[in-house]
């Protein structure tokens, strides 16, 4: 039996819309406990990330804060490599994910290729994040608004059916 994933777009209008992650699937209020739209930053972590089309591009292994703000900057997405060796690090921006609650990862509305040729890192040598042209940088590349830039709420879209 094969899982059908459906197709993510790349629409950067839509991403540029929020400043936080847009949540698809299963969006019903939530009656006793958290999620989706709360949720503790440490379930999110070793999540799965796919693509447009559905390949694996990697996995979260960290969520940045902005501290000062108190908003979301990045999800620091692992790819490639062996057992953490020779794994690169990106810095993804939160407004560039979509949360897919039913298929319970993240989309990253970019496509493989691109990823490897994105600005990344190793875990021994992180950027200076708190850097105003690093950090649009890395906004410009992802087609994604930089969260310091609005005050708006990532977007929920329900697909009850």
């Amino acid at each position: 039996m094969t899982m059908q994933r459906p197709t993510y777009g790349t629409d950067s209008a839509n991403q540029n819309a929020n400043q936080g992650a847009t949540i698809v699937g299963q969006t019903a209020p939530n009656i006793s406990g958290p999620g989706p739209a709360i949720m503790a930053a440490d379930t999110l972590e070793n999540n799965k990330v796919i693509g447009p089309a559905g390949e694996d591009l990697g996995n979260i292994e960290h969520i940045m804060l902005d501290v000062g703000s108190g908003r979301i900057a990045y999800a620091v997405l692992s790819f490639g490599g062996f057992l953490g060796i020779g794994e690169k690090l990106f810095a993804v921006p939160w407004s560039a994910l979509t949360l897919d609650t039913r298929h319970k990862c993240f989309v990253l509305g970019i496509e493989k290729s691109r990823l490897k040729d994105a600005p990344g890192f190793d875990k021994d040598h992180w950027p200076a994040m708190a850097d105003a042209r690093w950090a649009t940088s890395i906004h410009d590349y992802y087609q994604a608004s930089p969260y310091w830039s609005s005050t708006a709420a990532g977007r929920v879209v329900s697909d009850h059916h």
